[in-house]
């Protein structure tokens, strides 16, 4: 029998009838590659679930629930290629390190993230002399997901989480909308209140995050302290849009869901506030000093500018010791 990595992962996975896995016990008894190869398949089989089992979790946002529901019947029924691609675009969370989470409150979304991910990554490499350029980082990236509880993500081009389910929802609630920032909204439609309230901000490494920002994308961040407005700094991290940099800063108002300013860097002329309202949020917009801002959130337009207007201006404080801010510019 051919001992291809396809049978020994159906063997490790427990796919095998009788006869075949007593085939490939007598192959490993043998061989010390075969059984070397094996245990690297058993390595990435990991008992996420028995991991997380004994933690006492809250119980999941139902808003958080339907939406996963609606991405996994919309990216459900894809075949063949399609698989790779919707993998790479709705496996949204790409583990690299960012701002620590507070595991208990955060615990059973990585589980469910880390299982979902890392089952379709291992068939992903079922199929990789089909396609022999994702299978391997993919299982690498299950593989980092499980570990990580703060997150650097990936926002594929193209993809708006939910898109598949309303195909049109963005495009006919704000038809002006710039495509990061409908890509922004739409990643933060996925926000509750119960996400973010239970994060404890590790301001150390939130720090590094920062150094990382400036030195490796360019982008010269300076993160507001919002208190005076009612906003507590909860999480920083770094995202990627159609490959540029994208910075999501996320607070907590005291009442309501959460709030996040998105930063890209941008070359072009600056531009004063401009008020949107895309879905369910409501977006003030503004560019200036090479970088585009968009703040979201579901609060009322005198409010939202009214942050807006203190975040452009530079009138805070600094939650880091940052970068100074760049020149001022007008809100409309």
């Amino acid at each position: 029998m051919n001992m291809d990595d396809v049978l020994l992962m159906a063997y490790v996975d427990g796919e095998l009838t009788p006869r075949e896995r007593e085939n490939v016990e007598k192959t490993m008894s043998v061989s010390p590659d075969v059984a070397r190869r094996v245990a690297c398949l058993q390595a990435s089989a990991l008992r996420y679930r028995h991991a997380f089992a004994h933690q006492r979790l809250p119980p999941v946002p139902e808003r958080l629930a339907q939406r996963v529901a609606e991405l996994s019947r919309a990216y459900g029924g894809t075949q063949n290629g399609a698989d790779d691609v919707a993998l790479a675009s709705t496996a949204d969370i790409t583990p690299i390190g960012a701002l620590k989470r507070n595991p208990a409150a955060n615990a059973q979304h990585h589980a469910n993230a880390a299982m979902q991910i890392s089952t379709r990554a291992r068939n992903a490499q079922r199929t990789r002399f089909a396609w022999p350029r994702f299978a391997w980082p993919f299982l690498a990236g299950a593989f980092t997901c499980a570990a990580c509880g703060a997150l650097v993500l990936s926002l594929a081009p193209g993809w708006l989480p939910g898109d598949g389910a309303h195909p049109v929802a963005v495009a006919t609630s704000a038809p002006g909308v710039m495509p990061w920032v409908a890509a922004a909204v739409n990643y933060q439609r996925l926000y509750t209140r119960d996400t973010v309230s239970s994060d404890m901000p590790d301001m150390t490494v939130a720090a590094r995050v920062i150094e990382q920002i400036h030195s490796d994308d360019g982008v010269p961040l300076r993160v507001p302290d919002l208190r005076a407005a009612g906003l507590t700094f909860k999480r920083i991290q770094r995202l990627r849009f159609n490959t540029k940099p994208l910075v999501q800063i996320v607070y907590l108002p005291k009442t309501g869901l959460p709030v996040a300013l998105c930063v890209m860097k941008d070359d072009r002329p600056d531009t004063a506030m401009k008020r949107q309202h895309v879905d369910s949020l409501n977006v003030l917009t503004w560019r200036r000093a090479n970088l585009s801002y968009a703040l979201i959130a579901a609060l009322d337009d005198n409010a939202l500018s009214a942050i807006g207007k203190q975040i452009a201006e530079g009138r805070d404080d600094e939650v880091l010791g940052q970068r100074s801010a760049p020149p001022e510019i007008s809100a409309s």
